[in-house]
């Protein structure tokens, strides 16, 4: 089990099982809404349990996708895919060790120009 919150810790979760690689996204959207690049878990819906839930908003950053924060402390927290079954978990909201390591970079392309990806992980452009 791995149990993770936000900032001030009004939102809560749980996630039961091994977590899978996580991506970090370098798109112009996942930069905006995290402050730098977003690194986050892909967890079936049915694995997540959260409490808080009348604290996480939600904004609609495309038509397919949502992402939840915080209403409280701003924390980012989840993005969400809405006509799949899996939400993604920003991995910086985690509490508890996550034995896991990063995948991949994704949308390399739109990546900021500030920073450089030197760790040798598979680059996406998109």
């Amino acid at each position: 089990m791995h149990e993770g919150s936000c900032l001030c810790g009004a939102v809560t979760f749980t996630v039961t099982g091994n977590l899978p690689q996580p991506n970090a996204c370098h798109c112009t959207n996942c930069r905006k809404h995290s402050g730098h690049y977003e690194a986050s878990v892909d967890v079936p819906r049915d694995r997540l349990q959260v409490s808080g839930m009348g604290h996480v908003k939600w904004y609609q950053s495309s038509e397919k996708v949502r992402r939840g924060f915080c209403d409280t402390c701003g924390s980012t927290l989840f993005w969400d895919p809405v006509f799949h079954d899996w939400t993604a978990i920003a991995m910086g909201a985690f509490d508890t060790p996550t034995q896991t390591t990063l995948k991949m970079h994704i949308f390399v392309s739109e990546k900021g120009d500030y920073y450089d990806i030197a760790d040798g992980l598979p680059q996406n452009q998109t």
